[in-house]
């Protein structure tokens, strides 16, 4: 049995007295810490959780209403370590503590952000993030690969968005945790099988928006050096428009939202077939302007082609003309080659006749100069020739001795005589 309390409050009532109580307890105080899920409304207020820079767990949430907002001198971020003056309060429509901040003053980058900014150092160092490695989204892609989680709301905005934009695209889910501790790893090996089995043609990286604990596994080093190294043109689609991560500069295009990621990675078919039926309309006046063209050049060459019987008639007469002129052309070039014929054949034969009577004359003259040189037209002269028995010519008396033969040969025959003496004379 329940023992009647002495007091039962309202919800209301309760959530009052106990902001009335830190009310009077805390008054105006100071609390110090790291700005975590950052935003500013259209109303101007601003909406953040103040963590503790040494990682601990605890938070409070914080809130700095448009007139104190207008007084800041700097622009607050995820990441920045701050000071924040205010006073406790309770938000009464769901009895959430809260701090209602005054005055803010920056007092450096939080552990997060120094480490987000010192890897982007080290990355953009090795040229992770250079423009020139950044490649062209297809233009049109067959097949678009995605790569979030199942149950994560960017996964159902970007399907909604690809289904009503293109839905003549294929769409390939590459599953994988977004937050969490197992997230970078389960992320960098989804990049990983998406390249290796490279069935798509374009890679959308979604996740919605967070704070920058919430999106830390999208600056995790391996995440991003997966990015980077991806064979297939990645858009990144992490967050809202004000976050910021790793992955966005390593990928080849950032959107500020996945579904403003499905938008760039697929072009609008309502949009394709305006333009193909803009296409159709410019093809069909061109071809519409040449067939017209075409017309006016005929009508112009058709008075000029006459009547098709008597230019046929014109041309028959005319390939006469010219059959005649060529027959007495051929007649005339064969009368002309004939008489240059015989004219060369009598020059032949003169040469031919010169070419043998000049050597015969010339033989002639020879023989006879042979002849008034042959010794036995000196003999038969009454000269004779003297020899000895061997054959040798006696030219010379000394050549001579008594009791020697010679061989005495006259105009009609040869004698063989003895020397019975020698008697030169000079």
């Amino acid at each position: 049995m329940i023992t009647p309390l002495a007091r039962v409050w309202s919800v209301g009532a309760l959530v009052l007295a106990v902001a009335d109580a830190l009310a009077s307890r805390f008054g105006a105080c100071t609390v110090q810490g790291e700005i975590s899920g950052f935003s500013r409304a259209a109303s101007g207020h601003c909406y953040f959780t103040l963590k503790d820079a040494d990682g601990a767990q605890a938070s409070l949430r914080c809130a700095m209403f448009r007139r104190a907002a207008a007084l800041l001198d700097f622009a607050p971020r995820d990441g920045l370590r701050v000071e924040l003056r205010g006073r406790i309060a309770v938000y009464e429509p769901r009895g959430e503590l809260q701090f209602v901040g005054e005055a803010m003053r920056p007092l450096g980058a939080g552990s997060l952000y120094e480490q987000f900014l010192a890897l982007k150092a080290k990355l953009e160092g090795e040229g992770l993030f250079d423009a020139g490695r950044k490649r062209s989204l297809p233009r049109y892609p067959r097949r678009i690969g995605v790569i979030s989680s199942l149950g994560a709301a960017a996964l159902h905005d970007v399907l909604v968005a690809l289904a009503r934009r293109a839905p003549n695209v294929s769409v390939i889910v590459y599953p994988s945790p977004v937050q969490g501790a197992e997230a970078p790893a389960a992320l960098a090996s989804a990049l990983v099988q998406a390249g290796q089995r490279a069935e798509v043609d374009t890679l959308i990286l979604a996740r919605g928006g967070g704070s920058l604990e919430d999106l830390w596994a999208f600056n995790d080093e391996r995440v991003v050096r997966a990015v980077a190294a991806s064979p297939i043109p990645l858009v990144s689609g992490v967050g809202h428009e004000t976050d910021v991560t790793l992955a966005d500069f390593a990928a080849d295009l950032r959107a500020p939202t996945p579904t403003a990621a499905a938008e760039l990675a697929a072009p609008s078919s309502a949009e394709l077939l305006v333009g193909l039926q803009a296409l159709a309309r410019a093809l069909s006046r061109a071809v519409e302007r040449v067939l017209q063209a075409r017309s006016q050049r005929l009508d112009r060459l058709a008075p000029r082609l006459g009547q098709p019987a008597a230019r046929l008639a014109a041309q028959s007469r005319r390939l006469d003309q010219l059959a005649s002129r060529l027959a007495a052309a051929a007649v005339h070039t064969h009368h002309a080659r004939s008489v240059a014929l015989q004219v060369q054949r009598g020059r032949l034969v003169q040469a031919a006749r010169d070419c043998v009577a000049t050597p015969k004359n010339r033989l002639v003259t020879l023989h006879a100069r042979l002849r008034a040189l042959d010794p036995q037209r000196v003999v038969e002269r009454g000269y004779s020739v003297v020899q000895t028995p061997a054959g040798v010519l006696v030219t010379d008396p000394r050549q001579l001795a008594a009791g020697q033969e010679l061989l005495l040969t006259m105009a009609r025959g040869v004698a063989e005589v003895r020397l019975d003496k020698a008697t030169a004379r000079t």
